[in-house]
């Protein structure tokens, strides 16, 4: 079962897709905070208080494996889904062995997404 009103940030400079994210995980009744980069996610006040982050690998500024790094010495716990428009498994593969709850290739499907998300939502709540 997913936690009630788990709290899902979403990091991603593409803001229809990150958008698009939001009002779906809203549909499905989860609390959403979405962000325009790394950066602003880590400036923001919802970091103590998330239960999952859906992060895109390659945005300006700080990528999504650097956020990643930075997540693991503040809230450690915090699952980690990795997005990207880059389909390159051996890339998929390394952030999975980083510690990636799951890497998703765009388009993905929502059942992928969601299959995704109760897997990293499990080990939480």
């Amino acid at each position: 079962m997913t936690t009630p009103r788990a709290l899902i940030a979403i990091v991603d400079d593409d803001e229809f897709l990150r958008e698009s994210l939001q009002d779906l995980l809203r549909e499905l009744g989860y609390a959403v905070a979405a962000f325009a980069s790394g950066e602003e996610f880590l400036a923001s006040d919802t970091i103590a208080s998330t239960s999952c982050v859906i992060l895109d690998i390659a945005m300006p500024g700080m990528s999504g494996p650097e956020l990643q790094r930075e997540l693991r010495t503040r809230q450690p716990e915090i699952p980690v889904i990795f997005i990207t428009a880059h389909g390159d498994q051996n890339v998929r593969s390394q952030l999975l062995q980083q510690g990636a709850v799951d890497c998703l290739f765009k388009p993905f499907t929502e059942a992928a997404l969601l299959g995704a998300l109760r897997a990293a939502l499990q080990g939480t709540g």
